[in-house]
Parts: C-alpha cells; structure tokens; sequence
C-alpha cells in the first residue's frame, strides 16, 4: 500500500533537544533582559540548523523541533481567546512533575492564525537546504483543552452546557487547519495525552473521581477529533499522536490500547496513528487487530529517554511480531521513537549527538526493512 503522503517509513514525532542558545534567549526574556522578538531571531537560527540536520541525518518529515514553545500543547493553544493559563496541575504521578493546568474563561475563539508564520519560516528553510521532503506542523488535540481540568476548569457562565463548548473547540480547529492549508501546509500531526492516559487504571479512576463518563469519553473525543478535522480538504493529511508522558526522560501513563483500540482505529477519521510501543507499558500488539487496512501505524519502538542506542535486532523482531497482527502486514507500519526527544523546553536526558545517532539508527533501521526509498 502507498503511505499518505507526509507518513515515511523512518518516522519521528516532532520535537527535539533545544540548543543552549536558545535556553540562554528564553531566560534573558524571562528575566527582561531581552525581549520576544530577539529571541524569535535567535529560534529562526537553530530551526534552520535543525531542518538541516534533520535532512542530513536521513528524515524525510521535517519539522521546527518545537524550538518556540516551552510546551509541546500551552504555547499554542493559549492563543485561543477564552483560554488562560494558571497554577498547576497537580502532581502526576510517579516522578512529582506538575505542569500548568489550562482553564476557559470564556467563549472559545481563533482571533488569529497561530502556527501559519511558523510554518512559512520552516517551509522556506527547508527549500534553501534543497530538501525533497514535508513539512511538518505538531500542533495539541483539542482533548487537551478538556481532559486534565474537565467540567470544573469550563466557565459554567460561558458554557453551562458542554455540546457548545466541544463545538465551539471544535470550531477554532477547523478555522486553523484553514488557515494552514490556504498557507501550503499538507500534513498536520495533533499530539494527545488524552486517549492513551485513558489505558492507565490510575488515571481512569481519576477521570472518574471528576465525574467523566469512561464508558462514553473515548467516544466523546473521537467525535470531538473528528468536527475538528472534518473540514479538511482530501490532500491535507492528518496524523495523530498517543503520549503517556515525556519529560526529562520520566513518563506518566501505562496500560495497553485496548481500552480505546476500537474507538481509536474504527471511529477516528485520521490518516495515521503515532503510537508508543518503546517498552512493556504500552502492552501488546494486539489492538493493531482493529487497524483498517486503508490506515498507517508508525510504531513507537525506539526511545527517545534513553540515552543509549536500541537494541537493532530486538527492534526488528518487534516490526515482525507487530506485523502479524496487522491486517496488511509491514505495508501499515512504520518506525520512529515512541515520543519526541524535548516535550518541553527541558529536554530529555541525553546529548544532542546521541540524539542524532538514534535517528541515524532508525532510519538504518527502516531501509533495512522497507528499502531505500522511505516513502513507500
């Protein structure tokens, strides 16, 4: 089967370690010693370097490493009118880390384009190293605006009932793949927590504990993914990415997909799944059984936490087993790390010339496999 276009068989998830000039400028802004447009001066440099890089080490989905957020979800989606950021979310067990929770103040809108100028820049960067490849644009899924806070992070005045608040996000979706569309992009990768905390028993007794429907929610963000997407033209490809967790090499989520596998392969309308299968939290392969065979699985195998290279004949015997459950076989799967190499502004906890020699792996890995030809 041919891959949607944007999907290679040497795969990645998006972000990467940041550079230390990059930190410096962050901090010089925090401590108003600099200001934002300096530092998105000094972020245009290392998103050059880093879509050079990328290219150079072999992958063919390029993306900005998520140089300008600090979170791979906040930094966009608090350009949404109606959205603030506060306080803290408590903490997520088990290492203690405790992110800012999001909460909607008012009625939800898109005032503005958010990732278009990101995109252009990108786009152009990746012409001038002469790279025949895709640009990538990660944005959150819109279950991040729902699922750590629910009904007591939504404004009961604005929303006393929830149908116009997931229409309303829903919306302010559709108008910025508009947006991005009409500005050239053609693959979009929404990156969500949301449905794979949903494997973990302790966050579903959570989920419940904030009076969320388990029998029903997996299907309430499905259709919620759904509106959002639905007005995409046919050539704008959407992938979707599972994460249970990356920072600092530390994760939050475990348990297997089957809890959501049917909602996830049968009822969500994307192109591709990004899923995490690095080590034993993530279960078995047998929810790949659900998998259409019109759709793509890049498999999550190797790891960006470690800093150490993977095992490349465990990962291959992997690909195998992965591969029998799936109804056309290796022509659905392909390969990356199971998460990106820097969630926020952090990093995970290895250098950046480890980094570049586990893509080099993987890539290693999939011509091996697939062929030279990492498009097929």
């Amino acid at each position: 089967m041919v891959l949607p276009p944007g999907v290679y068989r040497a795969d990645h998830v998006g972000s990467f370690l940041r550079p230390k000039a990059i930190l410096d400028a962050r901090e010089a802004v925090a401590a108003s010693k600099s200001n934002t447009e300096e530092l998105r001066k000094v972020e245009d440099k290392y998103i050059a370097d880093v879509a050079k890089k990328q290219i150079a080490n072999g992958l063919r989905s390029i993306t900005d490493g998520e140089f300008r957020r600090a979170y791979f979800h906040l930094d966009f989606l608090q350009h949404l009118s109606g959205i603030e950021i506060r306080g803290q979310t408590g903490l997520i067990r088990p290492h203690g880390f405790s992110p800012p929770v999001l909460v909607v103040t008012g009625k939800l809108g898109h005032p503005k384009s958010i990732q278009v100028d990101d995109f252009k820049y990108l786009e152009q960067a990746i012409k001038n190293n002469g790279g025949a490849a895709t640009t990538k644009v990660c944005i959150p899924s819109p279950t991040m605006v729902h699922f750590r806070g629910g009904r007591a992070s939504i404004d009961i005045e604005s929303y006393p009932d929830l149908d116009p608040f997931f229409e309303d996000l829903a919306r302010v979706y559709q108008e910025e793949l508009d947006s991005l569309y009409k500005a050239g992009a053609r693959f979009v990768q929404l990156d969500d927590t949301n449905l794979a905390y949903l494997c973990d028993p302790d966050m579903r007794k959570a989920a419940e504990d904030r009076n969320e429907d388990l029998s029903t929610l997996p299907r309430k963000y499905a259709e919620l993914i759904n509106a959002a997407i639905s007005k995409r033209p046919n050539d704008m490809k959407i992938g979707i990415h599972l994460c249970r967790g990356n920072y600092r090499s530390k994760w939050f989520a475990s348990g297997g997909y089957e809890p959501v596998a049917e909602v996830l392969f049968k009822e969500l309308n994307v192109d591709a799944y990004f899923l995490e299968y690095d080590d034993a939290r993530s279960g078995d392969f047998k929810p790949l059984r659900h998998l259409p065979e019109h759709k793509i699985v890049v498999l999550g195998l190797l790891s960006s936490k470690k800093n150490t290279l993977d095992n490349k004949a465990e990962i291959l015997e992997r690909l195998k087993q992965a591969a029998e459950v799936c109804p056309k076989g290796l022509e659905q799967l392909a390969l990356s790390h199971q998460c990106g190499f820097s969630s926020t502004v952090e990093g995970n906890e290895l250098t950046e010339e480890e980094q570049w020699a586990k893509v080099r792996l993987e890539v290693e890995i999939a011509k091996e496999v697939w062929g030279q030809d990492l498009s097929k």
